[in-house]
Parts: C-alpha cells; structure tokens; sequence
C-alpha cells in the first residue's frame, strides 16, 4: 500500500475518516483475473454461456458476498489490508471472529490458541507467554507450540505482526516454524507488516468501508468464567460494542457456533438475536447421545431444523459439502440436511468457497460431498450455482470475495 493509503487505513482504525474517505481509498471495486480466467476453465454449457455474458458488467457490493476473515486466500486473515482487499471485491458483508485478551479486551481472531500460526509470536520476547512453547520437529513427531490471545494484554497483542496462518511441521527451527504457507496461497502481500485489529476497530473499518458485520464469537481455549468473565457477559460485550458504535442491528449478523451463545442473543439482545446465525459443526459428534449428524439422513438431526427455529433460529450456516450432494447422473443437488432446513423456513448461509486448495486435486475437506463431480477450478460457479439454486443459499463466506461477487452480480443477487 502507498504512504497515503497507509495513513488513511490508520485513520479508519481510529474511526477518524469519513465514509467518503473510505470509498476515495477503495476506489472502483474490481473483480480482478481470477473470476474469468475460472470461467475459461469451465465445462461448456448454459452456465458458463450466463457467467460468460457478464464480463462486461461492471462490480458492484453485494450482500451474498461475504469476506472470510478478509480475503486470506492471499493476505493475512484478520487484518485491515485483508478486508480492504475483500470490500474492494465486493463483499458486501465482512467477519470479525472474536476472542479476548487477559485483560478482557475482544480481538479478531480465528482462534483463542492461533498465534502461533498467525503472528509472529514465537519470534519475540511473548513466546515466553505461551502455553506450550516451541518444540522442533523429532523423528515421526511434528514440531509443536500454541500461544493464545488469553495470556496477552491488550497492547501486547497489538504488539504483534500478523503473518499468513501457517506452519510448518517439519521444522527444526522457530524461523522455519513459521513459514509452511501452502503453495496455492501467497506471501506476496505479508513481507510488509498487515494492521491487526481489534473487535471495535473491525466495526469502525467496516462501517466506514460501507459493509455490513458478521462477527463470530470463538469458544474460549480457557476454562470459563476467565478471571470473573462468563460466556454470557462475553457474548453481551460483543453486542455492546456494536450499540456503542451506533450501528444499526438490521446490519449485523452474530455468529456462534454454540447453540446457547445464539439463544442467548435471541432471548437478552432481541434486536440482534433477530438474525443471529448458528454456525453447525453437529458434523463431529461432541455428544455420545446425539452422535454426528449425516446431512442425507434426517433422523439424525438433532434437534431438528424445526426445533431450532422454535428456538428463535433464524439463521443456519453448516459447511458446504453438507448441503449438497450427487445425483444419479453426478449432478449437485441439495442434500436432505438444505431441503429440511428450507422447509423449516431457516435462511442458510455456507462456509467456506477457495479455502481449501485447488479443486483440480479434489478440493478438500470443503468440497467431500461433491468431490467425485468436480475436475477443474472452473467448477468452484457450478458449486456456487448449486449452493444457490438447489439448497438455496442466502450468503456464501469466500476466502477470495471476487469470485462470489461476481457470480452475484451476474444472477442479481
């Protein structure tokens, strides 16, 4: 970034700058190559014809476009030039996942335990602070170390330079420790140091870059209450900081993936708890009496789509591979888990398209439901379009905003 964009990011932070500022700092949004050279790469037929026929269109914010952690395909996750760069993509909605400091202060980050992986912690006096420190790699056993927000004060974690989420397991040494970024992704944009943020500072940044929120409240990696601090007072702090910051709640989706963090906003926090999500992770089982959940099995549901909309739900956001799944003829078609949530009239949000590799190498775990119908990157628009058209999706987390944007303006989204 130039000197000038540096300091006009500094002045969003501070909550300083005008929302006509932001908008001189984003410029006009763009979709950049990736969108059509995925199209290039598509099978032909009418979706690639539709897709195809948009190139011209020009980009345009869209609220089904929503930044994962910014746009951390390529810049570090959580910081002020990730979700830059993914506003300038058009993501209409931007994520903050949130966690608190020793002194009780809410930060964005993916995790309570990810310094480690991204900051570079490990590399400075605070490695003292964490929780297992670094220990090199040893014959069959990979290196290990976690360093969480929870030991840090305020102003210890800001102290921190935020780095790619990245580690490598085979190293002998802290300086290749943190190194390990996939080669799909990129350091291009981390050799100058990004701007971590905390929980209020993403609030003052979003507004000002004209996006909506949806903040996600992490589970703690310590033992709750924290020195006096229960899950209720943490999930009231969260909604405090945005009515501190006048925003209205019609543009804020809370996000938990535990079910009574979201009843907790539906019943104490109504205005909020209106478009709370529940993020569902009922894929694992956690609980010997209800078992994993098998998206084309709803006896498994529990509770039931039904019962989470008699909670006051409105909200539901499972991974993407449980939403869909293959036909007879390999088609994508919604899965049991998308029809019974429609049918229970839950608005459905999915997570997360471009994160987990190349799909010409099966995609990974995001993709496992789908994999046998997908053979090239042209297909993460025929997923897109599945999501969309079969489950009925409202809202798609990228981890490279662009894509979804421009599918959305495509279809009028």
């Amino acid at each position: 970034m130039t000197l000038k964009s540096t300091l006009i990011v500094a002045g969003l932070v501070a909550g300083t700058a005008t929302g006509a500022v932001a908008q001189d700092m984003l410029g006009a949004l763009s979709y950049g190559p990736r969108p059509f050279y995925l199209i290039d790469r598509m099978e032909d037929g009418p979706l690639k014809e539709k897709l195809a026929s948009c190139m011209a269109q020009t980009p345009a914010t869209s609220k089904f476009s929503i930044g994962h952690r910014g746009a951390p395909l390529q810049f570090p996750e959580h910081t002020v030039e990730s979700n830059v760069a993914a506003a300038r993509m058009g993501a209409g909605i931007l994520e903050c996942d949130v966690t608190f400091t020793a002194d009780l202060e809410l930060v964005c980050r993916h995790a309570q335990n990810d310094l480690h992986t991204t900051t570079n912690i490990l590399a400075t006096d605070l490695a003292s602070t964490c929780v297992t420190p670094f220990a090199p790699a040893n014959g069959d056993t990979n290196a290990t170390a976690q360093c969480r927000t929870s030991e840090l004060t305020l102003a210890q974690f800001q102290s921190l330079t935020p780095k790619m989420d990245a580690a490598n397991g085979r190293a002998t040494s802290v300086a290749e420790y943190l190194g390990g970024t996939a080669n799909w992704r990129t350091d291009l944009y981390s050799t100058q140091p990004a701007t971590l943020m905390t929980h209020a500072e993403s609030i003052a940044l979003f507004d000002a870059l004209g996006a909506d929120f949806t903040p996600e409240l992490k589970s703690a990696s310590v033992e709750m209450p924290f020195n006096g601090f229960t899950q209720a007072d943490y999930a009231q702090k969260l909604v405090d900081e945005y009515v501190a910051a006048g925003i209205d709640p019609s543009r804020v989706w809370l996000q938990s993936f535990n079910l009574d963090d979201v009843k907790y906003w539906v019943e104490n926090t109504p205005d909020f708890g209106a478009q709370a999500v529940y993020l569902d992770d009922r894929y694992e089982a956690f609980d010997e009496d209800e078992g994993e959940i098998n998206p084309n099995d709803p006896a498994t549901f529990k509770p039931t789509m039904q019962e989470l909309a008699d909670m006051g739900v409105k909200y539901i956001a499972p991974p993407m591979w449980m939403l869909l799944t293959l036909d007879a003829d390999n088609n994508m078609v919604a899965s049991e888990y998308a029809k019974a949530a429609q049918e229970a009239g839950l608005n459905i949000i999915t997570w997360t398209l471009e994160r987990s590799g190349p799909l010409t190498t099966g995609g990974g775990w995001y993709f496992q439901s789908v994999a046998g119908a997908t053979d090239t990157d042209g297909d993460y628009f025929t997923i897109l379009h599945a999501l969309r058209e079969e489950a009925g999706v409202v809202g798609v987390f990228s981890d490279w905003p662009a894509t979804t944007t421009y599918y959305a303006n495509c279809m009028g989204l």
